[in-house]
């Protein structure tokens, strides 16, 4: 009986590598930094094992090592000294991330600044926006202004892309008009459209103390059971105005990353989010994996299931991986 023979385009390494479907190459790769406003500190997170929160005295050197590895994007996260009810360390022209922008940009101007456009890290609530005392939850339509303000001030100093994480209705056509009338019409929104309230977020929440004071943010961040919600989300995002789409978290919603690739031509982003690499990190610190052929083949499975790039906390190592290979 005639039958195929699949294993003849198995049968050694370079063969295997010729007919390799999907790849990771560094270009693909955007690296989180956290960046806190107390002087002298590079302190691991406890629950993130290799990633730190970092000054900016000690920033240079972490950019360095990324840029020298072959990263040309990173993400900021800032950690302020002190919040309030509105955020204002967000939107404050001399803030935590518009420092860390002018100094990346001031020592790589090909390094790629996406700056993460929210308030909950500057908020003494923790949450996402300001808060309507009447119904004690975020109130969406107030929340707007400042989140432009935001926008705005990150590009002034020098963020070559927004990416807002607020998930408020509305939030990217008035970031998009904000932009424009501010004279940034080329600058893009990498939108954090399509965001799960997620149980992978706790380790990021300890990185950014951002942790919700009360309450939660389901009535924001979207149901993890819902699938054909994120297309309505899609939908709004490119219709206001975004360039490039996020899914947030990326393993447990591969399938979500399908649906918007077959939905859209944007570039689609996948989020490997802190839960996600925090499992894997203890798992091998533990022995129980081989750490490097689990990130890349979680890495690939982004790829395969349509993201075009990948937020990753592993970036660094994956760099160190491809150069070994």
């Amino acid at each position: 009986m005639k039958f195929d023979r699949h294993r003849r385009l198995r049968s050694s390494k370079s063969m295997r590598n010729m007919v390799t479907e999907t790849r990771i190459n560094k270009e693909d790769l955007i690296y989180p930094i956290f960046v806190v406003e107390r002087d002298n500190v590079k302190e691991e997170i406890p629950s993130m094992p290799g990633i730190y929160q970092l000054s900016l005295n000690i920033l240079e050197e972490e950019l360095k090592e990324a840029y020298d590895l072959g990263i040309r994007a990173i993400m900021f996260f800032g950690v302020p000294n002190e919040k309030d009810a509105t955020g204002s360390g967000a939107y404050n022209h001399n803030g935590i991330i518009q420092e860390a922008t002018r100094k990346a940009k001031a020592m790589y101007d090909d390094l790629l600044v996406v700056a993460d456009t929210c308030l909950c890290e500057y908020t003494d609530h923790g949450h996402c926006g300001v808060i309507n005392h009447e119904t004690k939850d975020v109130d969406n339509d107030q929340s707007l202004p400042y989140l432009v303000k935001t926008a705005i001030s990150q590009v002034e100093a020098g963020a070559d892309i927004i990416a807002p994480s607020n998930m408020m209705d509305g939030f990217v056509t008035e970031i998009r008009q904000g932009l424009d009338d501010a004279g940034y019409e080329n600058v893009p929104i990498m939108s954090y459209g399509i965001k799960y309230a997620s149980s992978f977020f706790g380790p990021f929440r300890d990185a950014a103390e951002s942790t919700p004071q009360f309450g939660d943010r389901k009535t924001y961040q979207m149901d993890p059971a819902n699938r054909r919600e994120a297309m309505r989300e899609l939908e709004s995002d490119l219709r206001e105005g975004a360039d490039m789409m996020i899914v947030k978290p990326a393993l447990s919603f591969l399938d979500i990353i399908r649906d918007v690739r077959n939905h859209t031509n944007v570039p689609v982003v996948a989020y490997n989010v802190s839960g996600e690499y925090s499992m894997t990190k203890a798992a091998a610190l533990q022995g129980w994996i081989d750490e490097e052929a689990v990130v890349m083949e979680q890495m690939i499975s982004m790829k395969r299931a349509g993201a075009d790039l990948i937020v990753t906390y592993f970036a660094k190592d994956i760099c160190k991986y491809l150069d070994q290979q």
